[in-house]
């Protein structure tokens, strides 16, 4: 059987503070301790907060752009960015909920190499096999609304391949590979909720799923060839515009325009067109965004 149960008392979190030391002694005031093969989901925000990773909320897009590597899709000033973390996020994770006014907070640095610093020091102390997930929030393609999922992770499996094996019917199974760490994420957060200040969830009963350091978040991302959805259907027109007439560094510059003209004037900036090629461009830019306001 699956359990589920997130402590009460962690309270805030500040810099410098040892995360370790906060968790065990939210599990003592409860008169909890973890057992072998318990698996800690533990919310990014305070992962954060520990390292000190806040700055002023004037600066948030300074940051978001600090913290990103491409954009993938940009809808005016909502921008879905692939982060130096290498994680397909809104606002490159920038967030500004459960902070104090005026402050905003960033991922953290390293969440995998958090989440063992985090594994490592509460099996030392309880003496047992647990394993640390470091969860965030994000939306789904395709799908409304938003689940958290592992951001990083030690001592867990965090995929499961069911290639090889067969069904009930003898089928043959050859591409399917259970996020396990993401759906521990996403059902850790039903018990920690956002509310509540109780950022930290204990599961157990999946102990088959605790394994030796190794595994890690990053091997949840798909990338390369792998993504089929590397740019947005706008983003990817704009991106093909722009190397078509030998600019491609201009990417980032011109995805954050929204106005038809101010695109066509920055893709065909010094370049000799003829007039049919520049129809061309215009009539690409108009079926990129076809809901233009």
């Amino acid at each position: 059987m699956i359990t589920i149960f997130a402590p009460d008392g962690i309270g805030e979190v500040n810099p410098g503070d040892d995360v370790a030391e906060v968790i065990i002694a939210a599990l003592r005031q409860h008169d909890q301790q973890l057992l072998d093969g318990d698996v800690l989901v533990v919310t990014s925000k305070i992962i954060s907060k520990a390292e000190g990773r806040f700055a002023d909320a004037e600066d948030r897009q300074q940051q978001i752009d600090s913290e990103t590597v491409r954009t993938v899709a940009r809808r005016k000033s909502m921008g879905i960015v692939e982060t130096k973390h290498g994680l397909t996020q809104a606002g490159a994770g920038v967030d500004n909920s459960n902070v104090a006014p005026g402050r905003i907070l960033l991922l953290p640095v390293d969440s995998d190499a958090s989440a063992e610093v985090l594994r490592s020091a509460l099996s030392d102390h309880f003496g047992v096999r647990v394993g640390v997930i470091i969860s965030d929030t994000a939306g789904r393609v395709w799908r409304v609304g938003q689940t958290d999922h592992a951001i990083g992770s030690a001592g867990v499996r965090v995929l499961d391949s069911y290639a090889g094996r067969t069904d009930d019917y003898g089928n043959e199974l050859h591409v399917t590979s259970v996020a396990i760490a993401d759906e521990l994420a996403a059902a850790a957060d039903l018990a920690k909720t956002k509310l509540e200040g109780r950022p930290v969830a204990v599961i157990r009963g999946v102990g088959d799923h605790v394994v030796a350091p190794g595994p890690s978040a990053r091997d949840l991302l798909r990338t390369g060839d792998e993504d089929l959805f590397w740019r947005g259907s706008r983003e990817a027109v704009l991106g093909a515009l722009l190397a078509a007439v030998g600019y491609p560094e201009r990417y980032e510059q011109v995805v954050r325009l929204w106005d038809r003209d101010e695109l066509f004037a920055a893709i065909t900036d010094g370049v000799d067109l003829t007039d049919p090629v520049r129809t061309m461009i215009r009539t690409m830019i108009v079926a990129a965004q076809p809901l233009w306001p």
